[in-house]
């Protein structure tokens, strides 16, 4: 199975299954003499485990990472780190009945129209599980950019819509985000999204979500124009997510009904800088960061593990239903927030690993 890599010169390869032993992933391209350990990559993935609330899977793991290679004495050698992440709370009993069935909304088909064999417990590499690994390898791209760039940068995101409810954007407050188990940045939303939410996991349904990330602090400069965009690598490396089905940048489809005045991010100059008076762009024009906010969002669907009894096939052609049993998420969208700035930090300490390649090349006049 080739595609278990991502990235250029920040590259990491994830490993391993939903109901197998351990996953994990192998990161490649972190400069030497960086300070890390498995502090600093525990609290992002402390963000991400399930079984934080009623409202997530009640799968119970400690997602607890082991460095098992690329550190010396505290710091990054430069050569491949390997991260360790042990499964402890299998039970692939539960999709015994979903053996040779596969679930509508789910890759069981298409991984078994490739290549002939799947692994149904839980999904196999296909699950969510396995962005736990993501996560681990965005922490240590949230350490590059801070020894490179600076403390300033920060990637934070949130959940701004759940189902048909969105946030209302007035009352946006990132401090917000940490006081509620959807991370949503509208009080008031979150309380209406808990009585909602209790109503789906209750009916054993599901729904989806859109989550916005946000990344501060970037300089101007990242990015190459054509087919090295940063907003095309950003976009990629969503869509990589699991169950993600749509994403945009700045402002997104609704550029479709602005009119030229009203898109136009103006420019203005304050201390010698230049200062854009709004940010439909999302902090990118022509594939280069602007020093704006780099803002995107994606779109998550429900999560097709159900147990309202849906049409399906097996393996050998047989028309049937099928349920799902299980612990599952109601809403994939709450642990796909942390997933989502893992996947960002990713891609702008890639792209800037590379613009240093680059600056370091380039002729001095």
């Amino acid at each position: 199975m080739a595609g278990n890599s991502f990235g250029t010169a920040f590259r990491f390869t994830t490993w391993g299954e939903s109901h197998g032993p351990a996953i994990g992933c192998v990161v490649d391209g972190t400069p030497p003499r960086l300070p890390l350990s498995e502090a600093d990559i525990q609290p992002w993935l402390d963000r991400r485990k399930p079984g934080q609330s009623r409202y997530t899977t009640q799968r119970r793991e400690a997602d607890a990472v082991r460095i098992l290679s690329g550190t010396f004495e505290g710091l990054t050698t430069g050569t491949p780190i390997q991260l360790l992440i042990e499964n402890t709370d299998q039970r692939p009993r539960d999709y015994g009945n979903i053996r040779d069935r596969f679930r509508p909304g789910h890759a069981d088909y298409t991984y078994w129209a490739k290549y002939g064999i799947r692994d149904y417990r839980g999904g196999g590499r296909a699950s969510a599980r396995e962005t736990a690994s993501r996560v681990a390898a965005g922490a240590i791209a949230r350490k590059i950019l801070a020894t490179f760039i600076g403390p300033q940068v920060t990637i934070r995101g949130a959940l701004v819509q759940m189902g048909p409810h969105p946030i209302d954007r007035a009352r946006w407050d990132w401090s917000a985000v940490a006081k509620n188990p959807f991370w949503c940045p509208d009080a008031e939303a979150a309380a209406r999204w808990a009585e909602f939410l209790d109503g789906v996991r209750k009916a054993g349904s599901s729904t989806g979500a859109v989550i916005e990330v946000v990344a501060s602090g970037i300089p101007p400069g990242l990015g190459d124009p054509v087919y090295d965009k940063l907003d095309g690598d950003i976009a990629r490396a969503l869509m990589t997510i699991n169950a993600v089905k749509a994403v945009e940048i700045g402002a997104g489809f609704q550029v479709a009904a602005l009119s030229g005045e009203e898109n136009a991010d103006e420019m203005r100059m304050r201390d010698g800088k230049v200062e854009f008076l709004s940010n439909n762009a999302g902090g990118i024009l022509g594939g280069i960061s602007t020093g704006q906010d780099i803002v995107a969002r994606f779109a998550v669907k429900p999560t097709s593990s159900i147990l309202t009894p849906r049409r399906t096939v097996t393996e050998g052609g047989e028309e049937t239903e099928i349920a799902t049993h299980g612990r599952h998420d109601p809403c994939v969208g709450i642990r796909a927030v942390p997933v989502g700035e893992a996947m960002l930090a990713c891609v702008l300490a890639d792209h800037l690993l590379r613009d240093r390649a680059l600056m370091r090349e380039a002729p001095r006049g």
